[in-house]
């Protein structure tokens, strides 16, 4: 893929993309809002405007991971819920993206026992370790009926749906910090796309309707209306950020600032609005080939 750079190091980065709900700091209930202020009050915000990334907080979340990947006995971490979030502020509002790590762990196992075959799955984490983390997600579940993640993570892509809730210019990129960038100087690439909670419903609900007007792949049209229903849960003045993370390594800067993966899609659905199914199927299919040439590197030596 032209523009691509596969990244050769002694620890591979995490390859994976994130879609996170930031809800209003004000409208949480007063347990979460004491704690995320008190938060704020001693480390500051992760990002102070709309046009920064939390890169450096997601990077320190994922140094964190890491640091417990290796426990003896094997186990399913972290045995609590952590009391972390990203804290972003857009025109003085305060806004809190828990992290909800152990809620997301749990998830992750249900996916890893769907992809790995038994024995590999044993070596990877032991079945009585499995065991253990299953009763606990249930005990958990029992308590919290209603919990959800308030992060979704998908790893070597960004999956298509994803793009819907987001318009052209929503997008926001940044290079990677040089030499004479001063405080910036270590910083990674960054792309990613921030809008209201308002907006991305109502992009979604659109882009169903066309979908399942127009185009018979229940695919499709089960996506979006996923996206949909998961933004359903949060509150009505959220922010809605789709942020690239680690997939900025292997993808490249000659990529990045070349890539307008929402812009298109949007592009596509329009035409198809209007009826003009050959401009809507090239659309998608850029943004299709785009990601399939991304996961492609996933294989390579």
């Amino acid at each position: 893929m032209q523009g691509v750079t596969a990244v050769r190091t002694s620890v591979l980065p995490p390859y994976a993309a994130h879609l996170r709900v930031y809800e209003p700091l004000a409208a949480l209930p007063e347990p979460d809002r004491l704690r995320w202020q008190a938060r704020l009050a001693a480390h500051g915000p992760d990002a102070a405007s709309a046009d920064e990334p939390v890169a450096r907080a997601a990077l320190e979340a994922q140094r964190e991971a890491l640091a417990g990947l290796l426990p003896r006995p094997p186990r399913a971490r972290p045995d609590v819920e952590g009391d972390r979030a990203f804290l972003r502020v857009v025109d003085s509002v305060t806004y809190v993206c828990p992290w909800a790590t152990r809620l997301r762990n749990w998830q992750a196992l249900e996916e890893l026992r769907d992809s790995l075959p038994v024995a590999l799955l044993d070596t990877v984490l032991p079945r009585r370790a499995r065991e253990e983390a299953l009763a606990a997600q249930e005990r958990w579940r029992s308590a919290h009926p209603d919990a959800r993640p308030w992060i979704l993570t998908s790893r070597w892509e960004v999956p298509v749906r994803w793009f819907l809730p987001f318009g052209a210019e929503d997008r926001r990129y940044r290079p990677a910090g040089g030499p004479g960038d001063g405080a910036r100087a270590e910083e990674p690439a960054a792309l990613f796309y921030l809008t209201s909670m308002a907006q991305a419903r109502r992009r979604v609900a659109r882009s169903y309707r066309v979908l399942r007007e127009r185009v018979r792949d229940a695919a499709l049209t089960g996506g979006a209306e996923e996206v949909g229903r998961w933004l359903e849960e949060f509150h009505p003045r959220s922010l809605v950020e789709l942020d690239y993370g680690g997939l900025v390594h292997v993808i490249g800067e000659r990529a990045l600032a070349a890539d307008h993966s929402a812009g298109e899609l949007a592009d596509g659905l329009a035409a198809l609005r209007e009826g003009d199914a050959e401009a809507a199927a090239e659309a998608y299919e850029t943004v299709t080939e785009r990601w399939r040439q991304v996961q492609a590197l996933r294989s390579a030596n």
